[in-house]
């Protein structure tokens, strides 16, 4: 599966209704660290099936950001049947995104 961009206008339907657990990368093109993990996100991408994965670009989508308190980029969120059930800042090390993912 490919990672899916998330906006205000597809969240309801990518996020809060779907049938797996979602993980989230809210990042920015100019971040250095997002830079460093998106390979990470795009390989999980690649191999995970059973979870979505997608990712918010915090100066487009301002709004999301802030609903999830995001502060510091990058960060990580896993939903749940709509509910925030993780969270973790900075660069993580591939072992620790799926360890998040098992939920």
């Amino acid at each position: 599966m490919s990672v899916v961009t998330v906006t205000n206008d597809n969240f309801e339907k990518e996020v809060v209704n779907s049938s797996v657990p979602v993980l989230i990368d809210f990042w920015a093109s100019w971040c250095g660290p997002c830079r460093m993990l998106s390979p990470v996100i795009e390989e999980i991408a690649s191999e995970v099936k059973d979870k979505k994965i997608c990712k918010v670009n915090v100066d487009e989508q301002p709004e999301l950001a802030r609903k999830f308190g995001v502060m510091s980029i990058p960060t990580l969120v896993v939903m749940n049947k709509g509910e925030m059930v993780k969270k973790s800042l900075g660069v993580q090390p591939k072992n620790a995104v799926l360890s998040m993912l098992n939920i």
